[in-house]
């Protein structure tokens, strides 16, 4: 694995043991453990993001989130929001950095991270359990509230909630990414909120749970919903042939999509390689 790329063998190695789970016999071969971890998931800020908290009543607790905001961002125009989900045991920092960061600037974007309430909360998506956690956002390990999904989608909903409120917001001009857990995540809130998105963007996504369920998951938003998919074809942590089947079901139901799948690539190199094509699909795409 990469120097710079993100850590996640950890988390991606109990992934993998869930596959088997999450999938009936007839499904692709259980991958292979993800080699080592040679870092941390996480790593300090970029210190272009702004680092915010707000609170979260459901569960009386302070909720971080990150927001980065273009210099092209003005009051007296309508800006455009990409929402940015963590994959499992990341924070809303993971995706809000390096050409992510650059690219949203260059296109005049607000770009959040939300937490999604703790590490791995899935974002309303089927939970694969991860490592033991600590950190932000329900800081006991192992204490997940029985309704951690709900919570988690509800984060993401009130941050974006939250954004619309303090800045001119194009509702024509709002997108949804995100990566792994995240990429479940975008695509199962892709779908619940859909009048919410002008385009979703799915990087390695690890939506093993909700495969079997693809069709009936985006037969509502077949005609609406514009979505790209990125992947790496040496990603030992969500296998290529994962993303391949909801390209797939995409195929049979005559969605707009675009694949991205980029040979050499890893579970966490494919990151920032995808980003400028994941911003060129949303830059392709204002809701009708």
């Amino acid at each position: 694995m990469r120097a710079r790329s993100f850590k996640f063998a950890l988390a991606g190695a109990v992934l993998c043991v869930q596959i088997g789970i999450a999938q009936n016999a007839a499904q692709p071969a259980r991958p292979a453990a993800a080699p080592p971890a040679r870092g941390p998931i996480n790593r300090a800020p970029d210190p272009r993001v702004q680092q915010r908290k707000y609170h979260f009543a459901d569960t009386n607790e302070d909720l971080p989130y990150a927001v980065f905001v273009s210099s092209k961002v003005s009051k007296d125009k309508k800006n455009p929001l990409i929402v940015a989900l963590h994959g499992l045991g990341g924070n809303q920092n993971s995706l809000m950095r390096g050409n992510a960061v650059d690219l949203a600037e260059e296109g005049g974007y607000i770009l959040v991270g939300p937490m999604g309430y703790n590490s791995q909360g899935w974002y309303g998506s089927p939970v694969i359990k991860g490592p033991p956690r600590g950190g932000q956002g329900n800081t006991q390990p192992d204490a997940d509230p029985p309704n951690l999904t709900e919570l988690s989608a509800k984060d993401v909903m009130n941050v974006l909630d939250i954004i619309r409120k303090e800045f001119n917001v194009d509702e024509r001009r709002t997108y949804l990414m995100g990566h792994s857990m995240g990429g479940a995540g975008t695509l199962y809130l892709g779908a619940k909120y859909a009048s919410n998105w002008a385009a979703i963007g799915a990087i390695a996504p690890a939506a093993f749970a909700m495969l079997p369920n693809a069709g009936s998951l985006l037969t509502p938003i077949k005609d609406t919903m514009p979505v790209v998919i990125a992947q790496g074809d040496a990603d030992t942590v969500v296998p290529p042939q994962y993303a391949r089947r909801w390209v797939d079901a995409m195929k049979q139901l005559g969605m707009n999509y675009k694949y991205v799948e980029m040979p050499g690539e890893d579970h966490g190199t494919i990151i920032a390689k995808s980003m400028p094509d994941i911003f060129a699909f949303f830059a392709a795409h204002t809701k009708q």
